[in-house]
């Protein structure tokens, strides 16, 4: 009798305990799952965000370079036939590629518009040889020349290997052109690293080597930050000019002046004439050259002397006026843009254009635009490079 007082107690328990195992093994699959889930998450995100940072670098506008990861190693293709591999460590790269650890401590610029990627980036410091001082500017290199820290090298086809090797670099930016002179550099072992900036047709293209020259001195972050800015003011500047001339007529504009006999332009392919239809305008010259053209007085007139706006870019000693320009040649006063004072000047003497303008695409496009659609700027605008000559 006493004992069976204890049997449905017993009971109740044992069927209450497998209740409650059951709803202890439903809760960790359930939370297994929830945890697989998050972890599956977790590693897609991170895969995602790696893939991210791999494309990061790849260039949007330029066509010059092509970058890739591989394994760990950033290959950097420049043209069809510089192939580098950009290491923080002494691994193992592809046969083809050439090995360049970075971040780089020195180099040498060739050209202005490889310095002003470094100077944009706040580099200078790792600037340590350039071909000359003509028409620079910049205060912090003029002074880093003077006092040694960056030393001359002569220029392209006579270059002081004595120089270049005083600067010590661990790779020397090149721009191949006709003059050459770099088999002398090449003897001394010394990485040459193409900088094919000049050759963009599309402003922002020459732009973006800016994150060419970041992946090499490790300024990936402020290299991508800095065009980024760029882009986005240069696109919304162009937005503008579209939809204003969307129903409307542009104006017109030719570029260049009589020297040596012959007319100096730029192509229709040309990243100015590519700037000039980008701030509302038409640019006189619609042809598929992609550098500068050698016209005669006569052919240039027949396509421009109609044109609304002349532009022109020197170094003319002193201050440019219309009568130095008719001084120049006599017939340039027939042109309507001459006749009506609307010649957009930039002295090179006076304006650190290139070693401003490669880089900051924007400024130069909101000069234009100031010229051509003055209400798209605020009244008081100070031009940076050109500007209306009086």
């Amino acid at each position: 009798m006493h004992f069976s007082r204890f049997l449905l107690p017993l009971h109740q328990m044992s069927t209450k305990l497998y209740k409650m195992k059951k709803i202890i093994v439903y809760c960790l699959i359930g939370l297994c799952l929830c945890l697989g889930n998050s972890c599956s998450n977790k590693s897609q995100t991170a895969t995602e965000g790696q893939a991210d940072t791999d494309s990061v670098m790849s260039p949007k506008y330029a066509t010059g370079y092509q970058v890739r990861d591989s394994n760990g190693v950033r290959l950097v293709d420049v043209g069809k036939d510089y192939h580098f591999a950009l290491v923080t460590a002494d691994i193992d790269v592809p046969n083809r590629y050439t090995k360049v650890r970075i971040p780089i401590k020195n180099t040498i610029c060739m050209t202005a518009l490889q310095l002003s990627n470094f100077t944009i980036l706040n580099s200078n410091d790792v600037v340590k040889g350039l071909t000359g001082t003509k028409n620079l500017f910049n205060k912090d290199i003029l002074q880093r020349v003077k006092d040694g820290r960056i030393v001359k090298i002569g220029m392209e086809g006579n270059f002081d290997t004595e120089m270049v090797l005083a600067a010590n670099p661990d790779v020397i930016f090149i721009s191949p052109s006709k003059r050459g002179g770099y088999d002398a550099i090449k003897e001394t072992g010394i990485t040459l690293v193409p900088h094919l900036g000049y050759k963009e047709l599309n402003p922002l293209g020459q732009a973006e080597w800016i994150k060419f020259v970041g992946m090499f001195i490790g300024k990936e972050k402020e290299a991508n930050d800095v065009f980024a800015g760029i882009e986005s003011r240069y696109n919304e500047l162009k937005d503008k000019c579209q939809q204003l001339t969307a129903n409307g007529q542009k104006p017109t504009v030719l570029s260049g002046e009589m020297h040596y006999g012959n007319w100096h332009a730029v192509g229709g392919k040309n990243y100015l004439a590519q700037i000039f239809r980008d701030a509302g305008a038409e640019y006189v010259i619609n042809d598929e050259e992609t550098g500068g053209e050698d016209l005669e007085f006569e052919k240039m007139y027949s396509l421009a002397a109609n044109a609304d706006y002349w532009r022109i870019l020197n170094s003319y000693p002193g201050e440019f006026s219309y009568e130095a320009l008719k001084a120049s040649e006599p017939r340039n006063e027939l042109f309507k843009a001459y006749k009506e004072k609307k010649v957009i000047y930039c002295n090179m003497k006076q304006t650190p254009y290139y070693e401003i303008s490669p880089v900051q695409p924007d400024l130069l496009l909101k000069d234009f635009v100031a010229i051509f659609h003055p209400e798209l700027v605020e009244k008081d605008y100070k031009p940076t490079f050109y500007f209306l000559l009086k």
